[in-house]
């Protein structure tokens, strides 16, 4: 079972980026997916999350008007959209599933993480 999150890196602000959570060893469709950031010294804060059965989407946070979740069964990979994004987005974004389709903005209740990417917002 893992995860692969790709899609991070240096963009200025106003920019975009799509983050990447490929799933392999187990099909997304009995998961919630969920999206979180973490900055240096804190908890991971969760930002995104979809139901992969229905694709009911569930966002938090200060930019969560910036964020779009969405999925690609046939690829088994779930993206985050970042857009018109702010320097306070800054961070290490995450991605975790969880074994129950429902979503959930604790990290306590996703059983599967991926490794983190990186995203910056600077000029």
């Amino acid at each position: 079972v893992q995860l692969q999150a790709s899609g991070g890196g240096l963009v200025q602000p106003g920019g975009s980026l799509r983050l990447s959570c490929a799933a392999s060893g187990f099909t997304l469709e009995d998961y919630a997916l969920g999206w979180f950031r973490q900055d240096p010294g804190k908890e991971r804060e969760g930002v995104a999350c979809i139901n992969t059965r229905n694709g009911r989407t569930y966002y938090s946070g200060s930019m969560k008007s910036r964020f779009t979740i969405s999925r690609d069964m046939a690829r088994n990979t779930v993206y985050l959209q970042l857009d018109s994004l702010k320097p306070e987005a800054t961070a290490v974004y995450y991605c975790a599933a969880r074994r129950r389709d429902d979503c959930s903005g604790s990290p306590w209740e996703y059983n599967y993480w991926g490794q983190g990417t990186q995203v910056t917002v600077s000029s």
